[in-house]
């Protein structure tokens, strides 16, 4: 067996073990009573800057800790040690902005992220040891707890990979979505929902969400930008709609993220009112939607 075929027949298994279901349930409570909705989650799900802010910060500890190897080569000791003491101080963010992502996943993602976590919770601890051994003066025995540490990042890291590129957590789940770049027809005017009311409609393959308000039809994708929930099952208070599974408020106004978890604003679509219909178009598509996919 050619080892991608090996790699992927490991995670299926992952995928697939309820029996990790129980201790990622467990650790979920945990970690809620300290990420808390609200602005620490909001923070941590990076919805200040528009962007996961776990894929910005994972780039600090591995690079510390790939460099400190290097330094190990050259036998720079003290720099090293300095190294990875450096990725040890930037792990603490970077795996709380992790956990805080992986609390809104469920079934294969989750867990596929509560194994990803163990193996990068245990290279912290074998860096940290490496730390200690260092300091104590013992740079063997800290070189070859940094190389261990440095195989459990590894694993770590595919799996990382794999939740980003093969599962798509993380990723804006209306981007391979295809609005109509024409005026196409959503629905009859006679069939619009009532002021601040939610309902969705499907426009060429694609269920997108109608309201009104103050007057005015409102249409944006139906889909949650931060984990796929159908929106028009959700709420509307203060002018935004409310996702149904995590809280997310999208403004009704441009789409915009007024409280997280998401950290991308909701597609909205230009519309008009011709001949009794309410049609609507999205004329700045991104050049990978050229394959709709629906719900």
């Amino acid at each position: 067996m050619r080892t991608p075929r090996l790699l992927e027949s490991l995670v299926d298994r992952i995928e697939g073990n309820a029996a990790l279901d129980a201790p990622a349930s467990a650790l979920s409570g945990v970690l809620r009573k300290v990420i808390r909705p609200g602005a620490v989650e909001d923070t941590l799900s990076g919805t200040p800057i528009g962007h996961p802010l776990h894929p910005l910060l994972v780039a600090v500890p591995i690079g510390a800790w790939s460099s400190s190897l290097l330094l190990d080569a050259v036998g720079d000791e003290e720099g090293a040690r300095r190294l990875v003491g450096l990725g040890l101080v930037s792990a603490l963010p970077t795996a709380a902005s992790g956990a805080s992502d992986w609390l809104s996943t469920e079934g294969a993602e989750k867990r596929v992220g509560l194994v990803h976590a163990l193996f990068n919770y245990g290279a912290i601890g074998m860096y940290a040891a490496s730390w200690f051994a260092r300091r104590a003066g013992r740079r063997g025995t800290g070189i070859g707890c940094s190389l261990a540490g440095a195989s459990l990042l590894s694993a770590g890291g595919y799996l990382g990979g794999h939740l980003a590129y093969a599962q798509g957590v993380g990723v804006d789940t209306t981007a391979f979505q295809q609005y109509p770049a024409d005026w196409t027809d959503a629905l009859a005017v006679d069939d619009l929902p009532g002021e601040d009311a939610l309902t969705s409609v499907q426009v060429a393959g694609v269920p997108v969400l109608v309201t009104v308000r103050a007057g005015r039809p409102v249409v944006m994708a139906d889909r949650c930008t931060h984990r796929g929930a159908p929106l028009h099952e959700g709420s509307v208070v203060d002018g935004c709609v409310v996702c149904p599974w995590h809280d997310s408020a999208f403004s009704l106004d441009d789409g915009s993220v007024q409280s997280g978890p998401a950290n991308r604003p909701q597609p909205l679509l230009e519309t008009r009112l011709h001949e009794g219909r309410l049609q609507v178009r999205r004329a700045d598509e991104r050049s990978l939607r050229t394959n709709p996919t629906g719900t």
